[in-house]
């Protein structure tokens, strides 16, 4: 089975790599050229949203990252 890893950059990017399809919001799939792996904008300020062009270095975009656990999610009622 494939996998599929995102790495969530201190100060930058998501990057995802391995198989994966990002579509917008109708479900319409991004032509990725055949990429396995893609850097995907954190900061807001890429002009090629949803896609990472480096804006978050040039605007100086501060958010470390640590993981950590998420609290279950509340039950459906």
């Amino acid at each position: 089975m494939a996998t599929t890893k995102i790495t969530v950059n201190n100060n930058g990017s998501i990057r995802v790599e391995g198989d994966f399809e990002i579509c917008d919001p109708t479900g319409a799939a991004f032509g990725l050229g055949g990429r396995s792996a893609i850097g995907l904008c954190r900061c807001g300020q890429s002009a090629n949203k949803p896609f990472c062009d480096g804006a978050h270095a040039r605007t100086g975009f501060q958010d470390p990252v640590v993981a950590r656990e998420l609290p279950a999610p509340k039950p459906k009622v």
